[in-house]
Order: C-alpha cells, then sequence, then structure tokens
C-alpha cells in the first residue's frame, strides 16, 4: 500500500500549477483607544460610553446605585475575546451561546478549500476557537466524508492502484477499478470516522488542525508535521493526538476484512496505519502553506500588471 503517499504529494504539487484560486484569510482585528480616555474629566462616564455606545451612557452621571445592573453585563462582554455577540446572551445560558458559537465557526470552516477544490473543513485558523461538542464533532466528519472531494481524492487513488496492478488478486477492468475505489474510500471513511469522531468525542479532544500561520518557515513546518501527533483538548490544554494515531491502526485493521488474504498480516496492518499518518502530515502542510502560496502568487500578478502598464505608458 505504499503507493498511498502519491495522492498526499501529488495534492501538493498540483497546488502549484492551480495558484489561480482563492483561499479566504482572516486578519486580527482590534485596535484600542485609551487616548480618548485621558481628554474626558470623569472616568465613570467615559468608560461607558467608550465600550457601549448605547443609553447607558445617558444614566452614567446620576447615581451610582442604579448603574450596576446596567453597566455590569456590556463590561464582561468587552472583556471577552470572541466578540460581543457571544458575550450578551451568555450570563443566560452560557452553553447554549458557546454551541451556537461553534456552529457558526463551523459554518466558516466549512466554506475554506484549496485551490477551490481540497475541502479543508477540520481546519480553523481560531486560536481561540470554541471546542465542538460530540455531536458537531461527527457532524464535521459526515460533513467532510459527503464532501465531493474525498471520492474525487480516492478516484485517483484507485485509478493509480489499476495502473500499478496493486492487489493482483482484484484484477483489472471495471471490477478491478471499483473494488481498488471501494477499498480506498473504505480506508478514508472508517480511519476517519474513528479518528475525527467516535474517538474524539470519547477523549475529548478536538479534532481539527489549528492552522498556526506566523513564524518562520521553520517553526510552522514543525507545527503543521506535528498535529499528527499533538492535538488540542476540549478544555483548551493540548497533548498527545491519541484519537488520531489510534484511529488510522483501528480503520487499518478493519480494513483487512475487505482486503486480499495476502494483505491480512500484523506488520500490513501497522504499515497501512503510519502511511495513513504520514498522508495527514503532507496534508497539513499544504494547509499551512497554501495562504503564503496564494499571497506570492499575487504578489508576482501584481508586479506582472505594473511593468505592463508602465510599459504601455512608455509606449504611447
Amino acid at each position: 500500500m505504499s503507493f498511498r503517499l502519491f495522492p498526499a504529494a501529488l495534492a501538493a504539487g498540483l497546488a502549484s500549477v492551480m495558484l489561480s484560486s482563492q483561499v479566504s484569510g482572516q486578519e486580527n482585528p482590534g485596535q484600542g483607544t485609551p487616548a480618548a480616555r485621558q481628554e474626558l474629566p470623569e472616568a465613570p462616564n467615559p468608560q461607558v460610553v467608550v465600550a457601549w455606545s448605547g443609553p447607558d451612557a445617558q444614566q452614567a452621571p446620576p447615581a451610582q446605585a442604579a448603574q450596576p445592573p446596567a453597566v455590569q453585563p456590556p463590561a464582561a462582554g468587552a472583556q471577552g475575546t470572541s466578540g460581543s455577540q457571544a458575550s450578551v446572551p451568555q450570563p443566560q445560558d452560557p452553553q447554549k451561546s458557546q454551541h451556537d458559537l461553534a456552529e457558526e465557526q463551523l459554518k466558516q470552516q466549512e466554506k475554506q478549500r484549496v485551490w477551490g477544490v481540497m475541502a479543508t473543513f477540520n481546519t480553523t485558523r481560531n486560536p481561540q476557537a470554541v471546542p465542538l461538542s460530540s455531536g458537531q464533532k461527527f457532524k464535521l466528519f459526515f460533513r467532510s466524508a459527503g464532501d465531493p472531494w474525498p471520492f474525487l481524492l480516492n478516484s485517483v487513488v484507485a485509478g493509480i492502484g489499476q495502473a500499478e496492478d496493486s492487489e493482483p488478486e482484484w484484477g483489472q477492468g471495471v471490477q478491478g477499478y471499483a473494488k481498488r475505489f471501494g477499498a480506498a474510500y473504505s480506508d478514508y471513511f472508517i480511519g476517519n470516522f474513528f479518528g475525527n469522531a467516535v474517538l474524539p468525542s470519547w477523549w475529548h479532544e478536538d479534532p481539527r488542525y489549528f492552522q498556526k500561520g506566523t513564524g518562520s518557515h521553520f517553526s510552522r513546518a514543525l507545527w503543521a508535521a506535528g498535529s499528527t501527533v499533538w492535538a488540542k483538548r476540549d478544555k483548551g490544554t493540548w497533548g498527545p493526538n491519541y484519537a488520531n494515531l489510534v484511529g488510522n491502526l483501528m480503520g487499518a485493521a478493519i480494513a483487512r476484512a475487505y482486503y486480499p488474504d495476502t494483505g491480512r498480516t500484523v506488520t500490513d496492518t501497522i504499515t497501512d496505519g503510519f502511511v495513513v499518518s504520514a498522508e495527514g502530515i503532507v496534508g497539513a502542510e499544504v494547509i499551512e502553506f497554501w495562504p503564503d502560496v496564494v499571497r506570492h502568487h499575487r504578489r508576482k500578478q501584481q508586479e506582472k500588471l505594473a511593468r505592463q502598464a508602465a510599459q504601455q505608458r512608455a509606449n504611447q
């Protein structure tokens, strides 16, 4: 099953050919306005106006007794890093608001693709992303598994296996290709079902890849490679990525049921499990550096257009 590494490498190579696609990026908002506070004489009044420009500002001067119910909830919301929309309903039902915020973040993730084709729904650019519930982890898995991308990828895997005549017992022709495609997609589905849904829910691990996006290229490459063995917990800490590693091995073990007898050995099972983990590293590297490739391409395009415009002006 060594041919499995080729599709991941192929994906990285195709990235340089299809550079005209779009990848959505995020910028860090948030600029403070400390200077505004220094110019106002009364501290309580400007603090309410700067943080929340609304009816509370009209009630600030007269009394202190009437202010706490109106001022306290906004002050707590102003300290959050996730935005004021999530902080307002939080005192009423924190669990529900967290679930809703996670749903919003998942909807944004479902728009992410590399070169417009490769789905990266399991990737987040937000280091403070809200942890997912068990139901949301399963939902994310089924959304990824039902996307056209894994079917396209595994059709390529089946074609490569057909050309190499891997698993000769399956033969050639349409029947041989169908068996190879079914096995390739089943490998993908079973491994991800356990590694991204069942085990992360059981062990409270986050199945997503947290894109680094900053720092040196070397540190980012290490970060991407390490995501295979290191994961974020639902409680915010980091630890070994048991779900991914064990899920890959479980998928390889279950796959022995539909592979020919010649491949039903312990060595083949362990090898296949680690091959899938290696494919995950290649995929993480592509996802981590793809925005850099897009930015570089756009800069080159802008420089080219600028040179062409300068040439046209010189010829006129």
